[in-house]
């Protein structure tokens, strides 16, 4: 499973989520501006649901015996 490059591709886009909702809940923490706060959670949707995607696009595949590497 770990020697599979999409494996790291689906680790890497979870930590991107990760990161956009760190950036987002500290700077609503810090009372940032709230158009620019609303942008970075529109964001942080767009990138969770290409997460997701690849998610599910990595259990089909492993499903299916098909190695993607």
């Amino acid at each position: 499973m770990t020697g599979d490059p999409l494996f790291y591709i689906v680790v890497a886009a979870v930590l991107v989520v990760l990161a956009i909702l760190g950036y987002g809940i500290f700077g609503f923490g810090a009372g940032r501006d709230s158009k620019k706060a609303n942008k970075i959670m529109q964001w942080r949707i767009i990138a969770q649901a290409v997460a997701v995607a690849l998610i599910l696009l990595f259990v089909y595949l492993r499903s299916q015996g098909t190695d993607a590497g």
